[in-house]
Order: structure tokens, then sequence, then C-alpha cells
């Protein structure tokens, strides 16, 4: 079918021409091209030249076929641009995955309908044409259009009309033994109705009784609303129905006037968590989004606050003796540090280090990277950081050896709007829309920075832990850490093929990258996740008498591998990835500063056998390794992405790496074992009665392969074999 649409002199627009084709025809056209790409003729004219190289006098015209915008809103220019998409549900998760391969950058923002998905993407228009022809499923383009500005700005009635709809959407399931987040923050309002339901009055708790704990300033009401709703922007444009089983909790820990001392934060922190359990023991994920620069730079080095974190996650610190998860954030930049350029190299200045307590080995660090490059119709100036790369506000790790790597992670963090002369600014398209303390006088305020991407870690985080109560939080935190990845703009910064002293740069700046909870969730036909929760003591006093303390055992794992599927495979590459994940007891002393091997109670190590090892001879290899006075010398130059130097640091060990199906088929022991730690160099009493928890995450991704790894591993394996050695 041809549609002719006549040529309008008046508006300079040109005779158009849009052809319907079937499903058929289409599949003829796509082999046409493909033979275009891959054969030539004898006179060395690639076959169907003219057809092709016409193509591109039409993407325009294929574009507008689906675009349902105003047609003056029709992206000009040959740069990229944000489209929103529509895309057919069944076929949307392919599009998903696959567009950043044709250059098109998908956000993680969904809005989900009866028939459809929706979603924000950036690229050129021949990118996102290329894309469309190769991929199935997009059913309509239009102009992305409604940013957290569209609702920030209404007027308090029209905000209350949205209000009484989202609470319409919305149920608080009824759950005996709900998650909680819990805020240490500036207090949180309960008068907002999208808030109240999730917090009682009895909840709300202040580090000094003499402090009141409602919300003057307006930090902690916004990060409530984001640890329940995420970026409303997205939860006001979906209008489906929004299911919330966590609650939450509030303990202030900045008082209304004036400040903390300095040498108090982490007595202040401490106060907070002691009166927020006072109410009883739940599975609590504990935000700080307050950080401090007096303690900067410490180059990754412990301070008393952060050495306070890691006692509190521990369990050796307050009333109560239990581990606990906490998140905290990075840290937010001076805004008058930036000019109108490339921002990267201001992040990345030892200047803009994260600050203090975020350096804390237990805790999991959030730092911020950005999606959001969507400006109002008409509005002047551009988004400072390209979609997918670090947010303008979040600080980096300024050193790249032996304190452990942050951020862990990054979450959404808004952006910078660059209009003018320097410095950038912020802007409230480039925002995430959030709860306003001043409820009734106005519903929706909006909000950024790392604050705001540690808010939505915390509600991803606690939300993965609802749907697996019995983990403990050193594994909750291994399996959403390791679930991140970084963005194809983040890989960009990588060389062609990159080493492994090549990743330090990002480590630095992103962490693991930005979580999938998806990932984290699924074990899947083709993506198989094994969990071990276990103890383990690493040292004993020697048998030669004396104070003297050595290595006492390892633990060795006799992995389930599902070998019939794997041999299948042969050489088809498949990935696997591993995390280690244990919380230590911290010694912040002034020798401890300079050493993680005094820093911590305990450290633990993962090795897998390699090829062609059997069981006897990896005990052998390791156990010699185990009798070094530090760390192991162990050659793993076989395969590992990351290595030794990034890997084998903090409290939290992460790496992966790929070979070939049948490679990994004979891999199938890995090792946990202690090396030093302060338990270790000095007379504590009893070492070999002081047991220590462990998580280790084993996962493996067999790509687009067709076997069915998750089927042989279940009929084979109720738990993993373990013995001590």
């Amino acid at each position: 079918m041809l549609r002719v649409e006549p040529a309008r002199p008046a508006l300079n627009q040109p005779q158009r021409a849009t052809v319907f084709a079937t499903d058929e025809g289409l599949g003829k056209l796509r082999r046409k091209v493909e033979d275009f790409e891959q054969k030539d003729r004898k006179s060395g004219r690639p076959y169907n030249a003219d057809l092709v190289q016409s193509i591109g006098a039409i993407v325009e015209a294929g574009l507008r076929a689906l675009w349902r915008s105003p047609a003056a809103r029709f992206p000009d220019g040959q740069g990229a641009v944000p489209w929103e998409i529509w895309l057919d549900k069944a076929e949307a998760a392919g599009f998903i995955g696959q567009g950043p391969e044709y250059g098109v950058a998908v956000g993680a923002d969904r809005l989900e309908f009866p028939e459809d998905i929706v979603v924000i993407a950036t690229a050129t228009r021949e990118a996102l044409a290329l894309a469309i022809r190769r991929l199935a499923g997009v059913r309509a383009l239009a102009a992305p259009s409604v940013t957290a500005d569209y609702f920030d700005a209404m007027n308090p009635d029209e905000q209350d009309d949205w209000v009484d709809s989202l609470q319409g959407w919305t149920t608080f399931e009824a759950v005996d033994d709900p998650n909680y987040v819990t805020l240490l923050d500036r207090g949180v309002s309960r008068a907002h109705p999208l808030i109240q339901p999730a917090l009682t009055a009895a909840d709300r708790h202040a580090a000094d009784p003499a402090w009141g704990v409602e919300d003057v300033v307006g930090h902690g009401t916004q990060l409530a609303g984001l640890t329940l709703y995420g970026d409303l922007t997205v939860a006001l444009q979906t209008m489906q129905p929004i299911r919330i089983r966590h609650r939450l909790e509030s303990a202030k820990i900045i008082p209304d006037a004036g400040h903390n001392p300095h040498h108090l934060l982490g007595a202040v922190t401490r106060a907070a968590v002691n009166a927020a359990e006072t109410t009883g023991t739940r599975r609590r994920t504990f935000l700080l989004a307050s950080t401090t620069e007096d303690d900067s730079p410490h180059d990754g080095a412990p301070t008393s606050w952060s050495s306070e974190l890691d006692q509190l996650s521990a369990g050796v610190s307050g009333i109560v003796k239990i581990r606990r998860l906490m998140l905290v954030s990075a840290g937010n930049s001076d805004q008058n540090r930036f000019g109108n350029g490339d921002y990267l190299p201001v992040c990345d200045d030892p200047g803009n280090e994260l600050e203090s307590p975020a350096q804390a080995w237990n805790a999991v660090c959030v730092g911020a990277y950005t999606e959001k490059n969507t400006l109002p119709a008409g509005e002047p100036g551009t988004p400072l950081a390209p979609v997918g790369d670090l947010a303008p506000s979040s600080r980096t790790a300024s050193w790249s050896s032996h304190w452990p790597l942050k951020p862990d992670i990054v979450m959404e963090g808004g952006n910078w709007l660059v209009s003018g002369p320097p410095p950038p600014m912020k802007h409230a398209a480039l925002s995430l829309l959030t709860t306003d303390h001043t409820y009734p006088a106005r519903a929706f305020t909006t909000v950024g920075e790392t604050s705001a991407a540690t808010a939505l870690a915390a509600r991803s985080v606690t939300e993965l832990w609802s749907d697996y109560p019995d983990l403990w939080p050193e594994t909750i935190r291994a399996v959403f850490v390791s679930s991140a990845r970084w963005t194809e703009r983040m890989r960009s910064h990588l060389p062609m093929n990159p080493g492994k002293g090549h990743f330090a740069p990002l480590f630095k700046r992103y962490g693991y990258g930005v979580p999938d909870m998806e990932r984290a969730r699924r074990s899947a036909s083709n993506a198989l996740t094994l969990i071990v929760q276990d103890t383990i003591t690493p040292y004993r006093l020697s048998d030669s008498g004396g104070a003297d303390h050595v290595h006492n055992e390892m633990k060795l794992f006799e992995l389930p591998w599902p070998v019939e599927e794997l041999r299948k495979l042969v050489n088809h590459p498949v990935t696997l990835r591993v995390a280690l994940s244990t919380f230590v007891e911290p010694n912040p002393s002034e020798p401890a500063r300079g050493s993680k091997f005094r820093y911590a109670s305990h450290n633990l190590r993962f090795k897998l056998n390699r090829a062609n090892e059997g069981r006897a001879a990896f005990i052998a290899r390791i156990s010699k390794a185990a009798e070094e006075p530090d760390e192991p010398a162990i050659d793993e130059n076989d395969g590992w992405t990351f290595g030794r130097n990034r890997r084998d640091v903090g409290s939290l060990q992460i790496d992966q790496l790929t070979c070939p199906a049948s490679d990994l088929a004979r891999r199938n022991f890995i090792a946990v074992h202690p090396v030093a730690g302060w338990w270790k160099t000095r007379a504590i009493e009893n070492p070999h009665e002081r047991p220590v928890r462990f998580a280790l995450v084993v996962e493996i991704d067999a790509s687009e392969s067709e076997s069915n790894l998750y089927a042989e591993v279940k009929a084979v394996i109720e738990t993993l074999n373990v013995a001590e050695v």
C-alpha cells in the first residue's frame, strides 16, 4: 500500500510517500539489506546497492510514519536526541537488550500499559532507523514531553488531584514481617498522604531525645518518597497499580538548628540506630545520605565515622548486637568547580574525592549516574552529562590500591543544565520528582544528586530483601552489587581490548555500575545463580605454642555444574561471576590506617581451580600459598577480568571470567580461605572460637545459548557439598 502526501511549499515541505508492507515484504527487504552488507558482485559493487543507498534518503520518512507527536516536534539535525519509543510488550525485551548495539541508549525507566511498554532512548535518526529495521517491536515514536518540572510547576490543587489518583493506584500490602527502610536523616513528615500509610508515629525517632522528629528542611521527606515510589515522574505517567511491601522508619541525626560536632558524627549515628531499634528486631535497610568534607582527603583510609559504620554493620556496636545492611551516599560535587566543557576531569580530580563516611568497608556506597537529558520544548541550553554516564554531582574515589573499591554502585542522580556562562545549573526537568515536606501547601518537589541515588538504591535492595527474607545482610549486599553492570556509555571509556589495569577509572567513578534487579532476582534457564551462606573460623593458635596465630581453615565447595549442558556448548563463551561478602570488625588505630591487613578483623578470598587441576592439586596449591605472611601469591592469570588488584580489597570481592563452556565444566571447585587480619596479628583470646559469616554468590551466564543450565542443576542438587580443609 502506498500513501502520498502532497508537497506543501508554504511550509517548505516536500512531497512524501509512505509505503505499507507485509511482514513477508519486510523480510525480503531485510534480506536484501543483509546481502548489501555481506556480498559483492564481480565488479566489486555490493548487491542491491541502488536500493540500499536510497534507504538513507527515506530514513526520515520511515521515522515520521511512526511519529505520533506534532510534526513540528520531530527531531531536527544529525545529533543524538531523546525519543519516546512505544514497544510491543512481547518484543520489548529484545529491543531494550539489543538497542545499544545499534547506538540506541535505552533508559532504565519504563512505562507499562496493557499492550505497550514505553521507554526513553537517545539516538541519532540514522541509528534509531537501523535499530527499528533490524529489531522487532517498535509500534510508535513520540517526543518525550513529561519531565519532573511538569508536575513540580503545577499549582497545589492540581498536585492534590494527582496525589488522589496515585493513592488510588497504590496498595500497601499487609505483610506480617515487613522490611523497613530506616532513614538516618533530618526526619520525615507524616502529613503527606503518600507517606503516612508506610510510616507510623511510633516509628519516628531522633538521636537526641530533645530533638523533634518532624522534617523542617525537607531532605528526609524527599528521600522517603523515593524509597517508596521511586521517581514519581514515572509513577504518575504509568497510572498502573503500585504494590508496596516495605515500610519506613525515621531516625533524625541532624538537628533543626546548628550542627553536630565533627567528632560526634559516629556517636550520633549510633544513637539514631539505637533509637530505631528500640521498636524491636526488624529487617532494616539503613539509609545514610549525609557526608562530611571535614575528613577529606582521606585517600580511602578509615575515619572515626566510617569505622563506626563498619562496627554497626558488623554488629559489634549498638545496643543490639546484630549485623546491619547500611547504604551511604558518595557525597556531592561543588557546582562552582565546573565549566561548560568536559566535566569528567573535574569529577576525577582528587579534590572531588568521595566524602566520609562513604569509604566504610561494610556499607554499600552509592554514587550517581544519569539518564536525564530531556528538556521542555523550547527550553534553551543542553544537559551537561551524556545519557548513561556519571552524574556531574557524584564524587569519585581518588585511590586505586588496597582500600575498598568505592562507590560500589551508581543510581540515577539527575543532570545539570549548560545554559550561558559557567557554572552549570540544576534544572527541575533533569531531576527526580518526589514528595514535599510542606504538604498540603505543596505535594511534589524535585530532588537529585547522590542523596536521591542512595534512596533509589535503598528502595531496590529492600524490595530484593522482601523477595528473599531469609538471606543475610551480607548476602543481600553481594547479590545486589554483583547484579550491577556498566552502561555502554561507561564502557566507551575503555580501550578496544581492555586489560586488567584499564578498569581502574571505571571502578573509581561507577563502582560495578548500575544494579539490574531482574538479574538480581532471576535464575532462568540460561542464567544460573548459586548462593552459599556459611561460616569460617579464619585463625587459631599456632601448634608451636605461645601467642602466635595461624590460618585455621578454608572452605572448599564442589560446584554442581550442569556438566552435560556445558559440554554441549563446546566452545561457546560462558561467563562466570563470583561475589564473596563478609562483614569485618574494624581496628582504626593509627598503625592500621596504612594497612588493609591491620584494619580488618579478618580478610577472606576466593579461588577457582584451573581447567586441568583436580581437587587434591587445588587444595595443595591454595594451602601452600596460605602460608605466606600476608597475601597468598597465587598466579591467577587464567581469564579473570578484573584481577587481584581490583578484586582482593575490602569486604566484598567480585570478579568474572569468560571461557569456553567445556573448560568451565572442568572448573568445579571454589575455595574460600582467610588471609591476614588484625585478629591474626594481635594477641586476641581464643581465636579458634571466633567464626565469621560469609556469603558466596556464583552466577553462570550462557548468554543467548539454547542450553537449559538451570534444569540440570535443579535435578541433582539441594545444597552445595562443602568440606572443611
